[in-house]
């Protein structure tokens, strides 16, 4: 009867082709956890890089405070605003016998406003470049004064803002009543007049002098304006003005339309 057992030689070669097998394994084991490593390593850097470039930090700290507020009259917030600058507005073609509006569409509805090109042309010239550009689009009102104004148009949200230009002062004659639905630029002196707006909502506004560059008026939404006077406010950081909104009015966008 033969040895049904295995050799000697046997049995090396079948440790030998385990060993062989274990080692296969260990090194696919291997290659699969690099593999992973590196998947959640670019994916962690994807994410970062992400978090990086769409973190509020970027934005000015006053406007982030704004966009962690409500949205005023139960709007929708629209996109953030994207921050622009130039060294100073492009030829828009404008001419003084055309009938120039601009729709701002806000969080509280759309006021219409019809141009004074002819008046103040290079203010003219300057607004409806910055709304064409999206300058505007998702700016806020940063103050709010009951009676006398509503002012935006500033992409720092604190008031010191500007598109990274100056528009030559364009007063309007003395005499001239700063009335309610009057649109205005706003300044901090002379010769400092950039981007931002003010809205005259209240006979309060006849006290200013004429040193400030006239926009335009309000041919419809005054409905609106009287929402956004009706938005509730408290005391701006450092000074006792009670006009810091509590609830966030945005400017969605500015359509341009001309005619004549």
């Amino acid at each position: 009867m033969s040895d049904a057992r295995p050799s000697k030689k046997e049995l090396q070669a079948a440790r030998r082709e385990e060993e062989k097998k274990r080692a296969q394994r260990r090194e696919f084991r291997r290659r699969v956890g690099m593999g992973l490593g590196i998947g959640v390593l670019l994916a962690g850097g994807l994410l970062l890089n992400s978090y990086l470039s769409n973190r509020p930090e970027q934005l000015p700290a006053a406007y982030v405070q704004f966009r962690d507020q409500p949205t005023a009259c139960g709007a929708t917030q629209p996109p953030a605003e994207e921050l622009q600058t130039f060294d100073a507005p492009t030829d828009q073609g404008l001419t003084a016998d055309q009938t120039i509006t601009a729709t701002f569409r806000t969080s509280c509805g759309a006021i219409t406003v019809t141009l004074d090109q002819a008046g103040a042309p290079a203010t003219a010239e300057s607004f409806v470049f910055l709304a064409r550009e999206g300058f505007y689009d998702g700016t806020v009102f940063h103050r709010i004064v009951t009676g006398f104004a509503a002012q935006g148009g500033d992409p720092k949200a604190d008031g010191t803002g500007n598109p990274g230009y100056l528009v030559p002062d364009e007063f309007p004659p003395e005499g001239f009543v700063y009335e309610p639905g009057v649109v205005a630029m706003a300044n901090a002196g002379l010769g400092t007049t950039g981007s931002q707006f003010f809205f005259v909502l209240g006979d309060q506004a006849a006290s200013l002098r004429p040193q400030f560059n006239i926009l335009g008026r309000v041919t419809d939404g005054a409905e609106v304006l009287d929402a956004i006077a009706a938005v509730p406010t408290s005391q701006q950081p450092g000074n006792a003005e009670k006009s810091l909104p509590l609830e966030t009015v945005y400017v969605e966008g500015i359509n341009i339309e001309t005619g004549g």
